[in-house]
């Protein structure tokens, strides 16, 4: 039997990532992380001025060709566009990474107790983190399955799909100076995800096309100080994450080092769910 070249297994060369909400916090840090390993990249956002910046530098620092388009995933014209776009300016899609999410942005009812949570506030929700979820992945998964693409497709997802919020350490919680919470819809989307995570990698596992859930925990992002203190307190390890501590697992359910791994959410949240 042939050598197994361990150290190439993360090599990304070659291979084109389209990554949604590729200009939000972490979609910065998995944008360099894939470049890194010599993907090119393809980032959609809504915030298509941001994107350009991170596709500009990630191109001058590590060579690769990266690209942003502009992009609502909760629309099926612009995700059928922008699929076809990258297709066209990359020559093929190998890995496509959903990001993208809208917790709270522009919402009314975002501190609502559930009992009054706005109907359409609901729906803006459900529109991008399920529906986009649901529209990237199927036009997605057409273009590999036509191309004889055996791909990769992550779903970031969160802790908060298989555990409750508790939601007394968001008393007094702020990040950037703005009140933050953590409404029930945004566990309904993210277990919502993780389901469609599962039956897909069934339903493409015969085209090689694996599918994959990453799952982090609290990231530290600029919360105030007693948020990240309540937060570190239900944490075996004591702290929040990093956001470059979330990209090494994404690097390996995007590569060859994970060729036998589907249906999976693998879980980056230092010990919180092991309770």
């Amino acid at each position: 039997m042939k050598a197994v070249e361990y150290r190439t297994l993360f090599d990304l060369s070659g291979r084109v990532v389209l990554l949604t909400g590729g200009a939000g916090y972490l979609g910065v840090q998995f944008a360099r992380g894939y470049a890194a390993h010599g993907a090119d990249i393809a980032i959609l956002d809504i915030n298509v001025e941001n994107g350009r910046s991170i596709a500009e530098a990630v191109a001058n620092e590590y060579g690769v060709k990266a690209r942003a388009l502009v992009c609502d995933i909760a629309d099926p014209d612009a995700v059928s566009a922008a699929v076809e776009e990258v297709g066209a300016v990359f020559g093929k899609i190998d890995v496509l990474h959903n990001n993208a999410a809208n917790q709270s942005a522009g919402l009314k009812a975002e501190f609502a107790p559930y009992e009054e949570y706005d109907i359409q506030d609901w729906q803006k929700v459900v529109g991008v983190d399920l529906q986009g979820a649901f529209l990237t992945t199927q036009a997605v998964g057409r273009h590999m399955v036509a191309a004889g693409i055996r791909g990769a497709i992550l779903q970031t997802s969160s802790i908060y799909g298989s555990l409750a919020a508790d939601n007394r350490i968001y008393d007094g919680a702020e990040f950037q100076g703005q009140k933050i919470c953590n409404p029930a819809v945004y566990s309904t989307v993210k277990a919502g995800t993780e389901g469609l995570v599962r039956w897909l990698a069934t339903y493409w596992a015969e085209h090689g096309i694996r599918v994959n859930a990453l799952v982090p925990g609290g990231v530290e992002a600029g919360q105030n100080e007693s948020f990240k203190a309540r937060y570190s307190a239900r944490v075996p390890m004591g702290r929040m994450a990093r956001a470059d501590e979330v990209v090494g697992a994404a690097i390996f359910l995007a590569s060859d080092a994970a060729s036998y791994v589907t249906g999976q959410s693998i879980f980056v949240d230092g010990g919180l769910s092991a309770w």
